[in-house]
């Protein structure tokens, strides 16, 4: 036990109930058959306890029902067991699922988290960091709606540790983004493995560092055909790149690999309204696999899942091992993405659309 908290306090805190008395550190120790002090140290993971030893208090203490108070926890340990995270995404759409993944993470470990979305609001930023030290929260993760938005520069004198999530942090942090070479790749290799001769990249704002890197590997695979159209991220883009692709004399495509899901919706609409069959005529591929809209466009669209929610799992383990001072490799670690096949891009034998 650390110096100024005793055992008899632990107790005392853990058994402060109106109902049934609760299971105390005490009880764990005698049905384990090993002194307070050795269950307490086996459960707060400090002090010199063999592996069998905390592994038999840990499961003893899951059977009998312990429930370690939050207070006592933070006084033996000097953690607050609570985690930040820090987000620009106001509507949850990357955040959600990546807080879900680094909620799994820290669930067995007791850790909670407070989600703050700043707005891109530089003041609101600063507020919510200054309230989350002063929760004295254990570590922050800071996570963003594109991988190369600049952190809020409050974040670089933290005394607490950071993991940045879908951003790419400087060489000293640790960070986790989805690989969209590797996702662009999967997109490509799958349109052209189905015998597609025209393949055409419809995609968002070329200021995106993940745009400029999917276009370049659509590039390298396509090759002196390539055709990448550049918009906004939104299905009225999708519609207005079919009219600019179909308006000229020159061939048409028999394939487009689009850079969103929104945007892919669109271009379907657009080639529906023409009377142009999806996939039969032309096969559509999106990227996000954003359930909400890949599932309902029609035909369902086949997309790349940029697995958000392994992500934030990745980066769960990732703080939870940096508040234990244990080592996690610094730098930026790419994410694989995985390929989501659906009727739009004709790879499944369902009814023809």
């Amino acid at each position: 036990m650390l110096k100024g908290f005793s055992t008899q306090a632990a107790d005392d805190m853990n058994s402060f109930d109106d109902g049934p008395r609760r299971q105390t550190i005490r009880d764990v120790a005698s049905a384990a058959g090993v002194s307070v002090s050795t269950a307490s140290n086996a459960l707060n993971d400090i002090g010199r306890t063999s592996p069998e030893t905390r592994e038999r208090v840990r499961r003893i203490a899951k059977e009998i029902g312990f429930r370690p108070n939050a207070l006592a926890r933070s006084l033996v340990s000097r953690r607050s067991h609570t985690v930040g995270i820090l987000t620009n995404d106001t509507y949850g759409r990357l955040t959600l699922p990546m807080t879900a993944g680094v909620s799994e993470a820290l669930l067995d470990e007791g850790v909670s988290v407070f989600l703050c979305p700043t707005n891109n609001d530089p003041r609101l930023a600063r507020l919510h960091l200054e309230a989350l030290l002063d929760k004295q929260v254990d570590g922050l993760i800071f996570t963003a709606t594109r991988i190369d938005l600049p952190p809020p520069p409050a974040l670089a004198d933290l005394p607490i540790p950071v993991v940045h999530a879908f951003s790419e942090g400087p060489a000293d942090r640790v960070s986790f983004v989805p690989d969209d070479e590797q996702g662009a790749r999967l997109a490509v290799d799958h349109l052209m493995a189905l015998g597609r001769k025209r393949v055409v990249h419809v995609t968002g704002p070329m200021d995106y560092l993940a745009v400029r890197r999917r276009a370049s590997v659509y590039r390298g695979l396509i090759g002196a055909n390539a055709d990448v159209l550049s918009g906004e991220w939104t299905e009225e883009w999708g519609r207005e790149a079919v009219e600019k692709l179909f308006a000229g004399p020159g061939a048409k495509p028999d394939a487009v690999f689009c850079g969103s899901d929104e945007i892919a919706r669109g271009v379907i609409d657009a080639l529906r309204d023409r009377g142009v069959r999806v996939p039969s005529d032309v096969a559509v591929m999106g990227f996000d696999n954003w359930e909400v809209v890949s599932r309902q466009t029609r035909p369902p669209l086949s997309t790349i899942d940029m697995e958000l929610k392994a992500l934030g799992r990745r980066v769960g383990e990732a703080i939870l091992a940096l508040c234990r001072s244990e080592p996690v490799p610094f730098g930026i670690t790419r994410m694989p993405c995985s390929l989501v096949l659906r009727h739009s891009s004709g790879a499944t034998k369902d009814a023809p659309y």
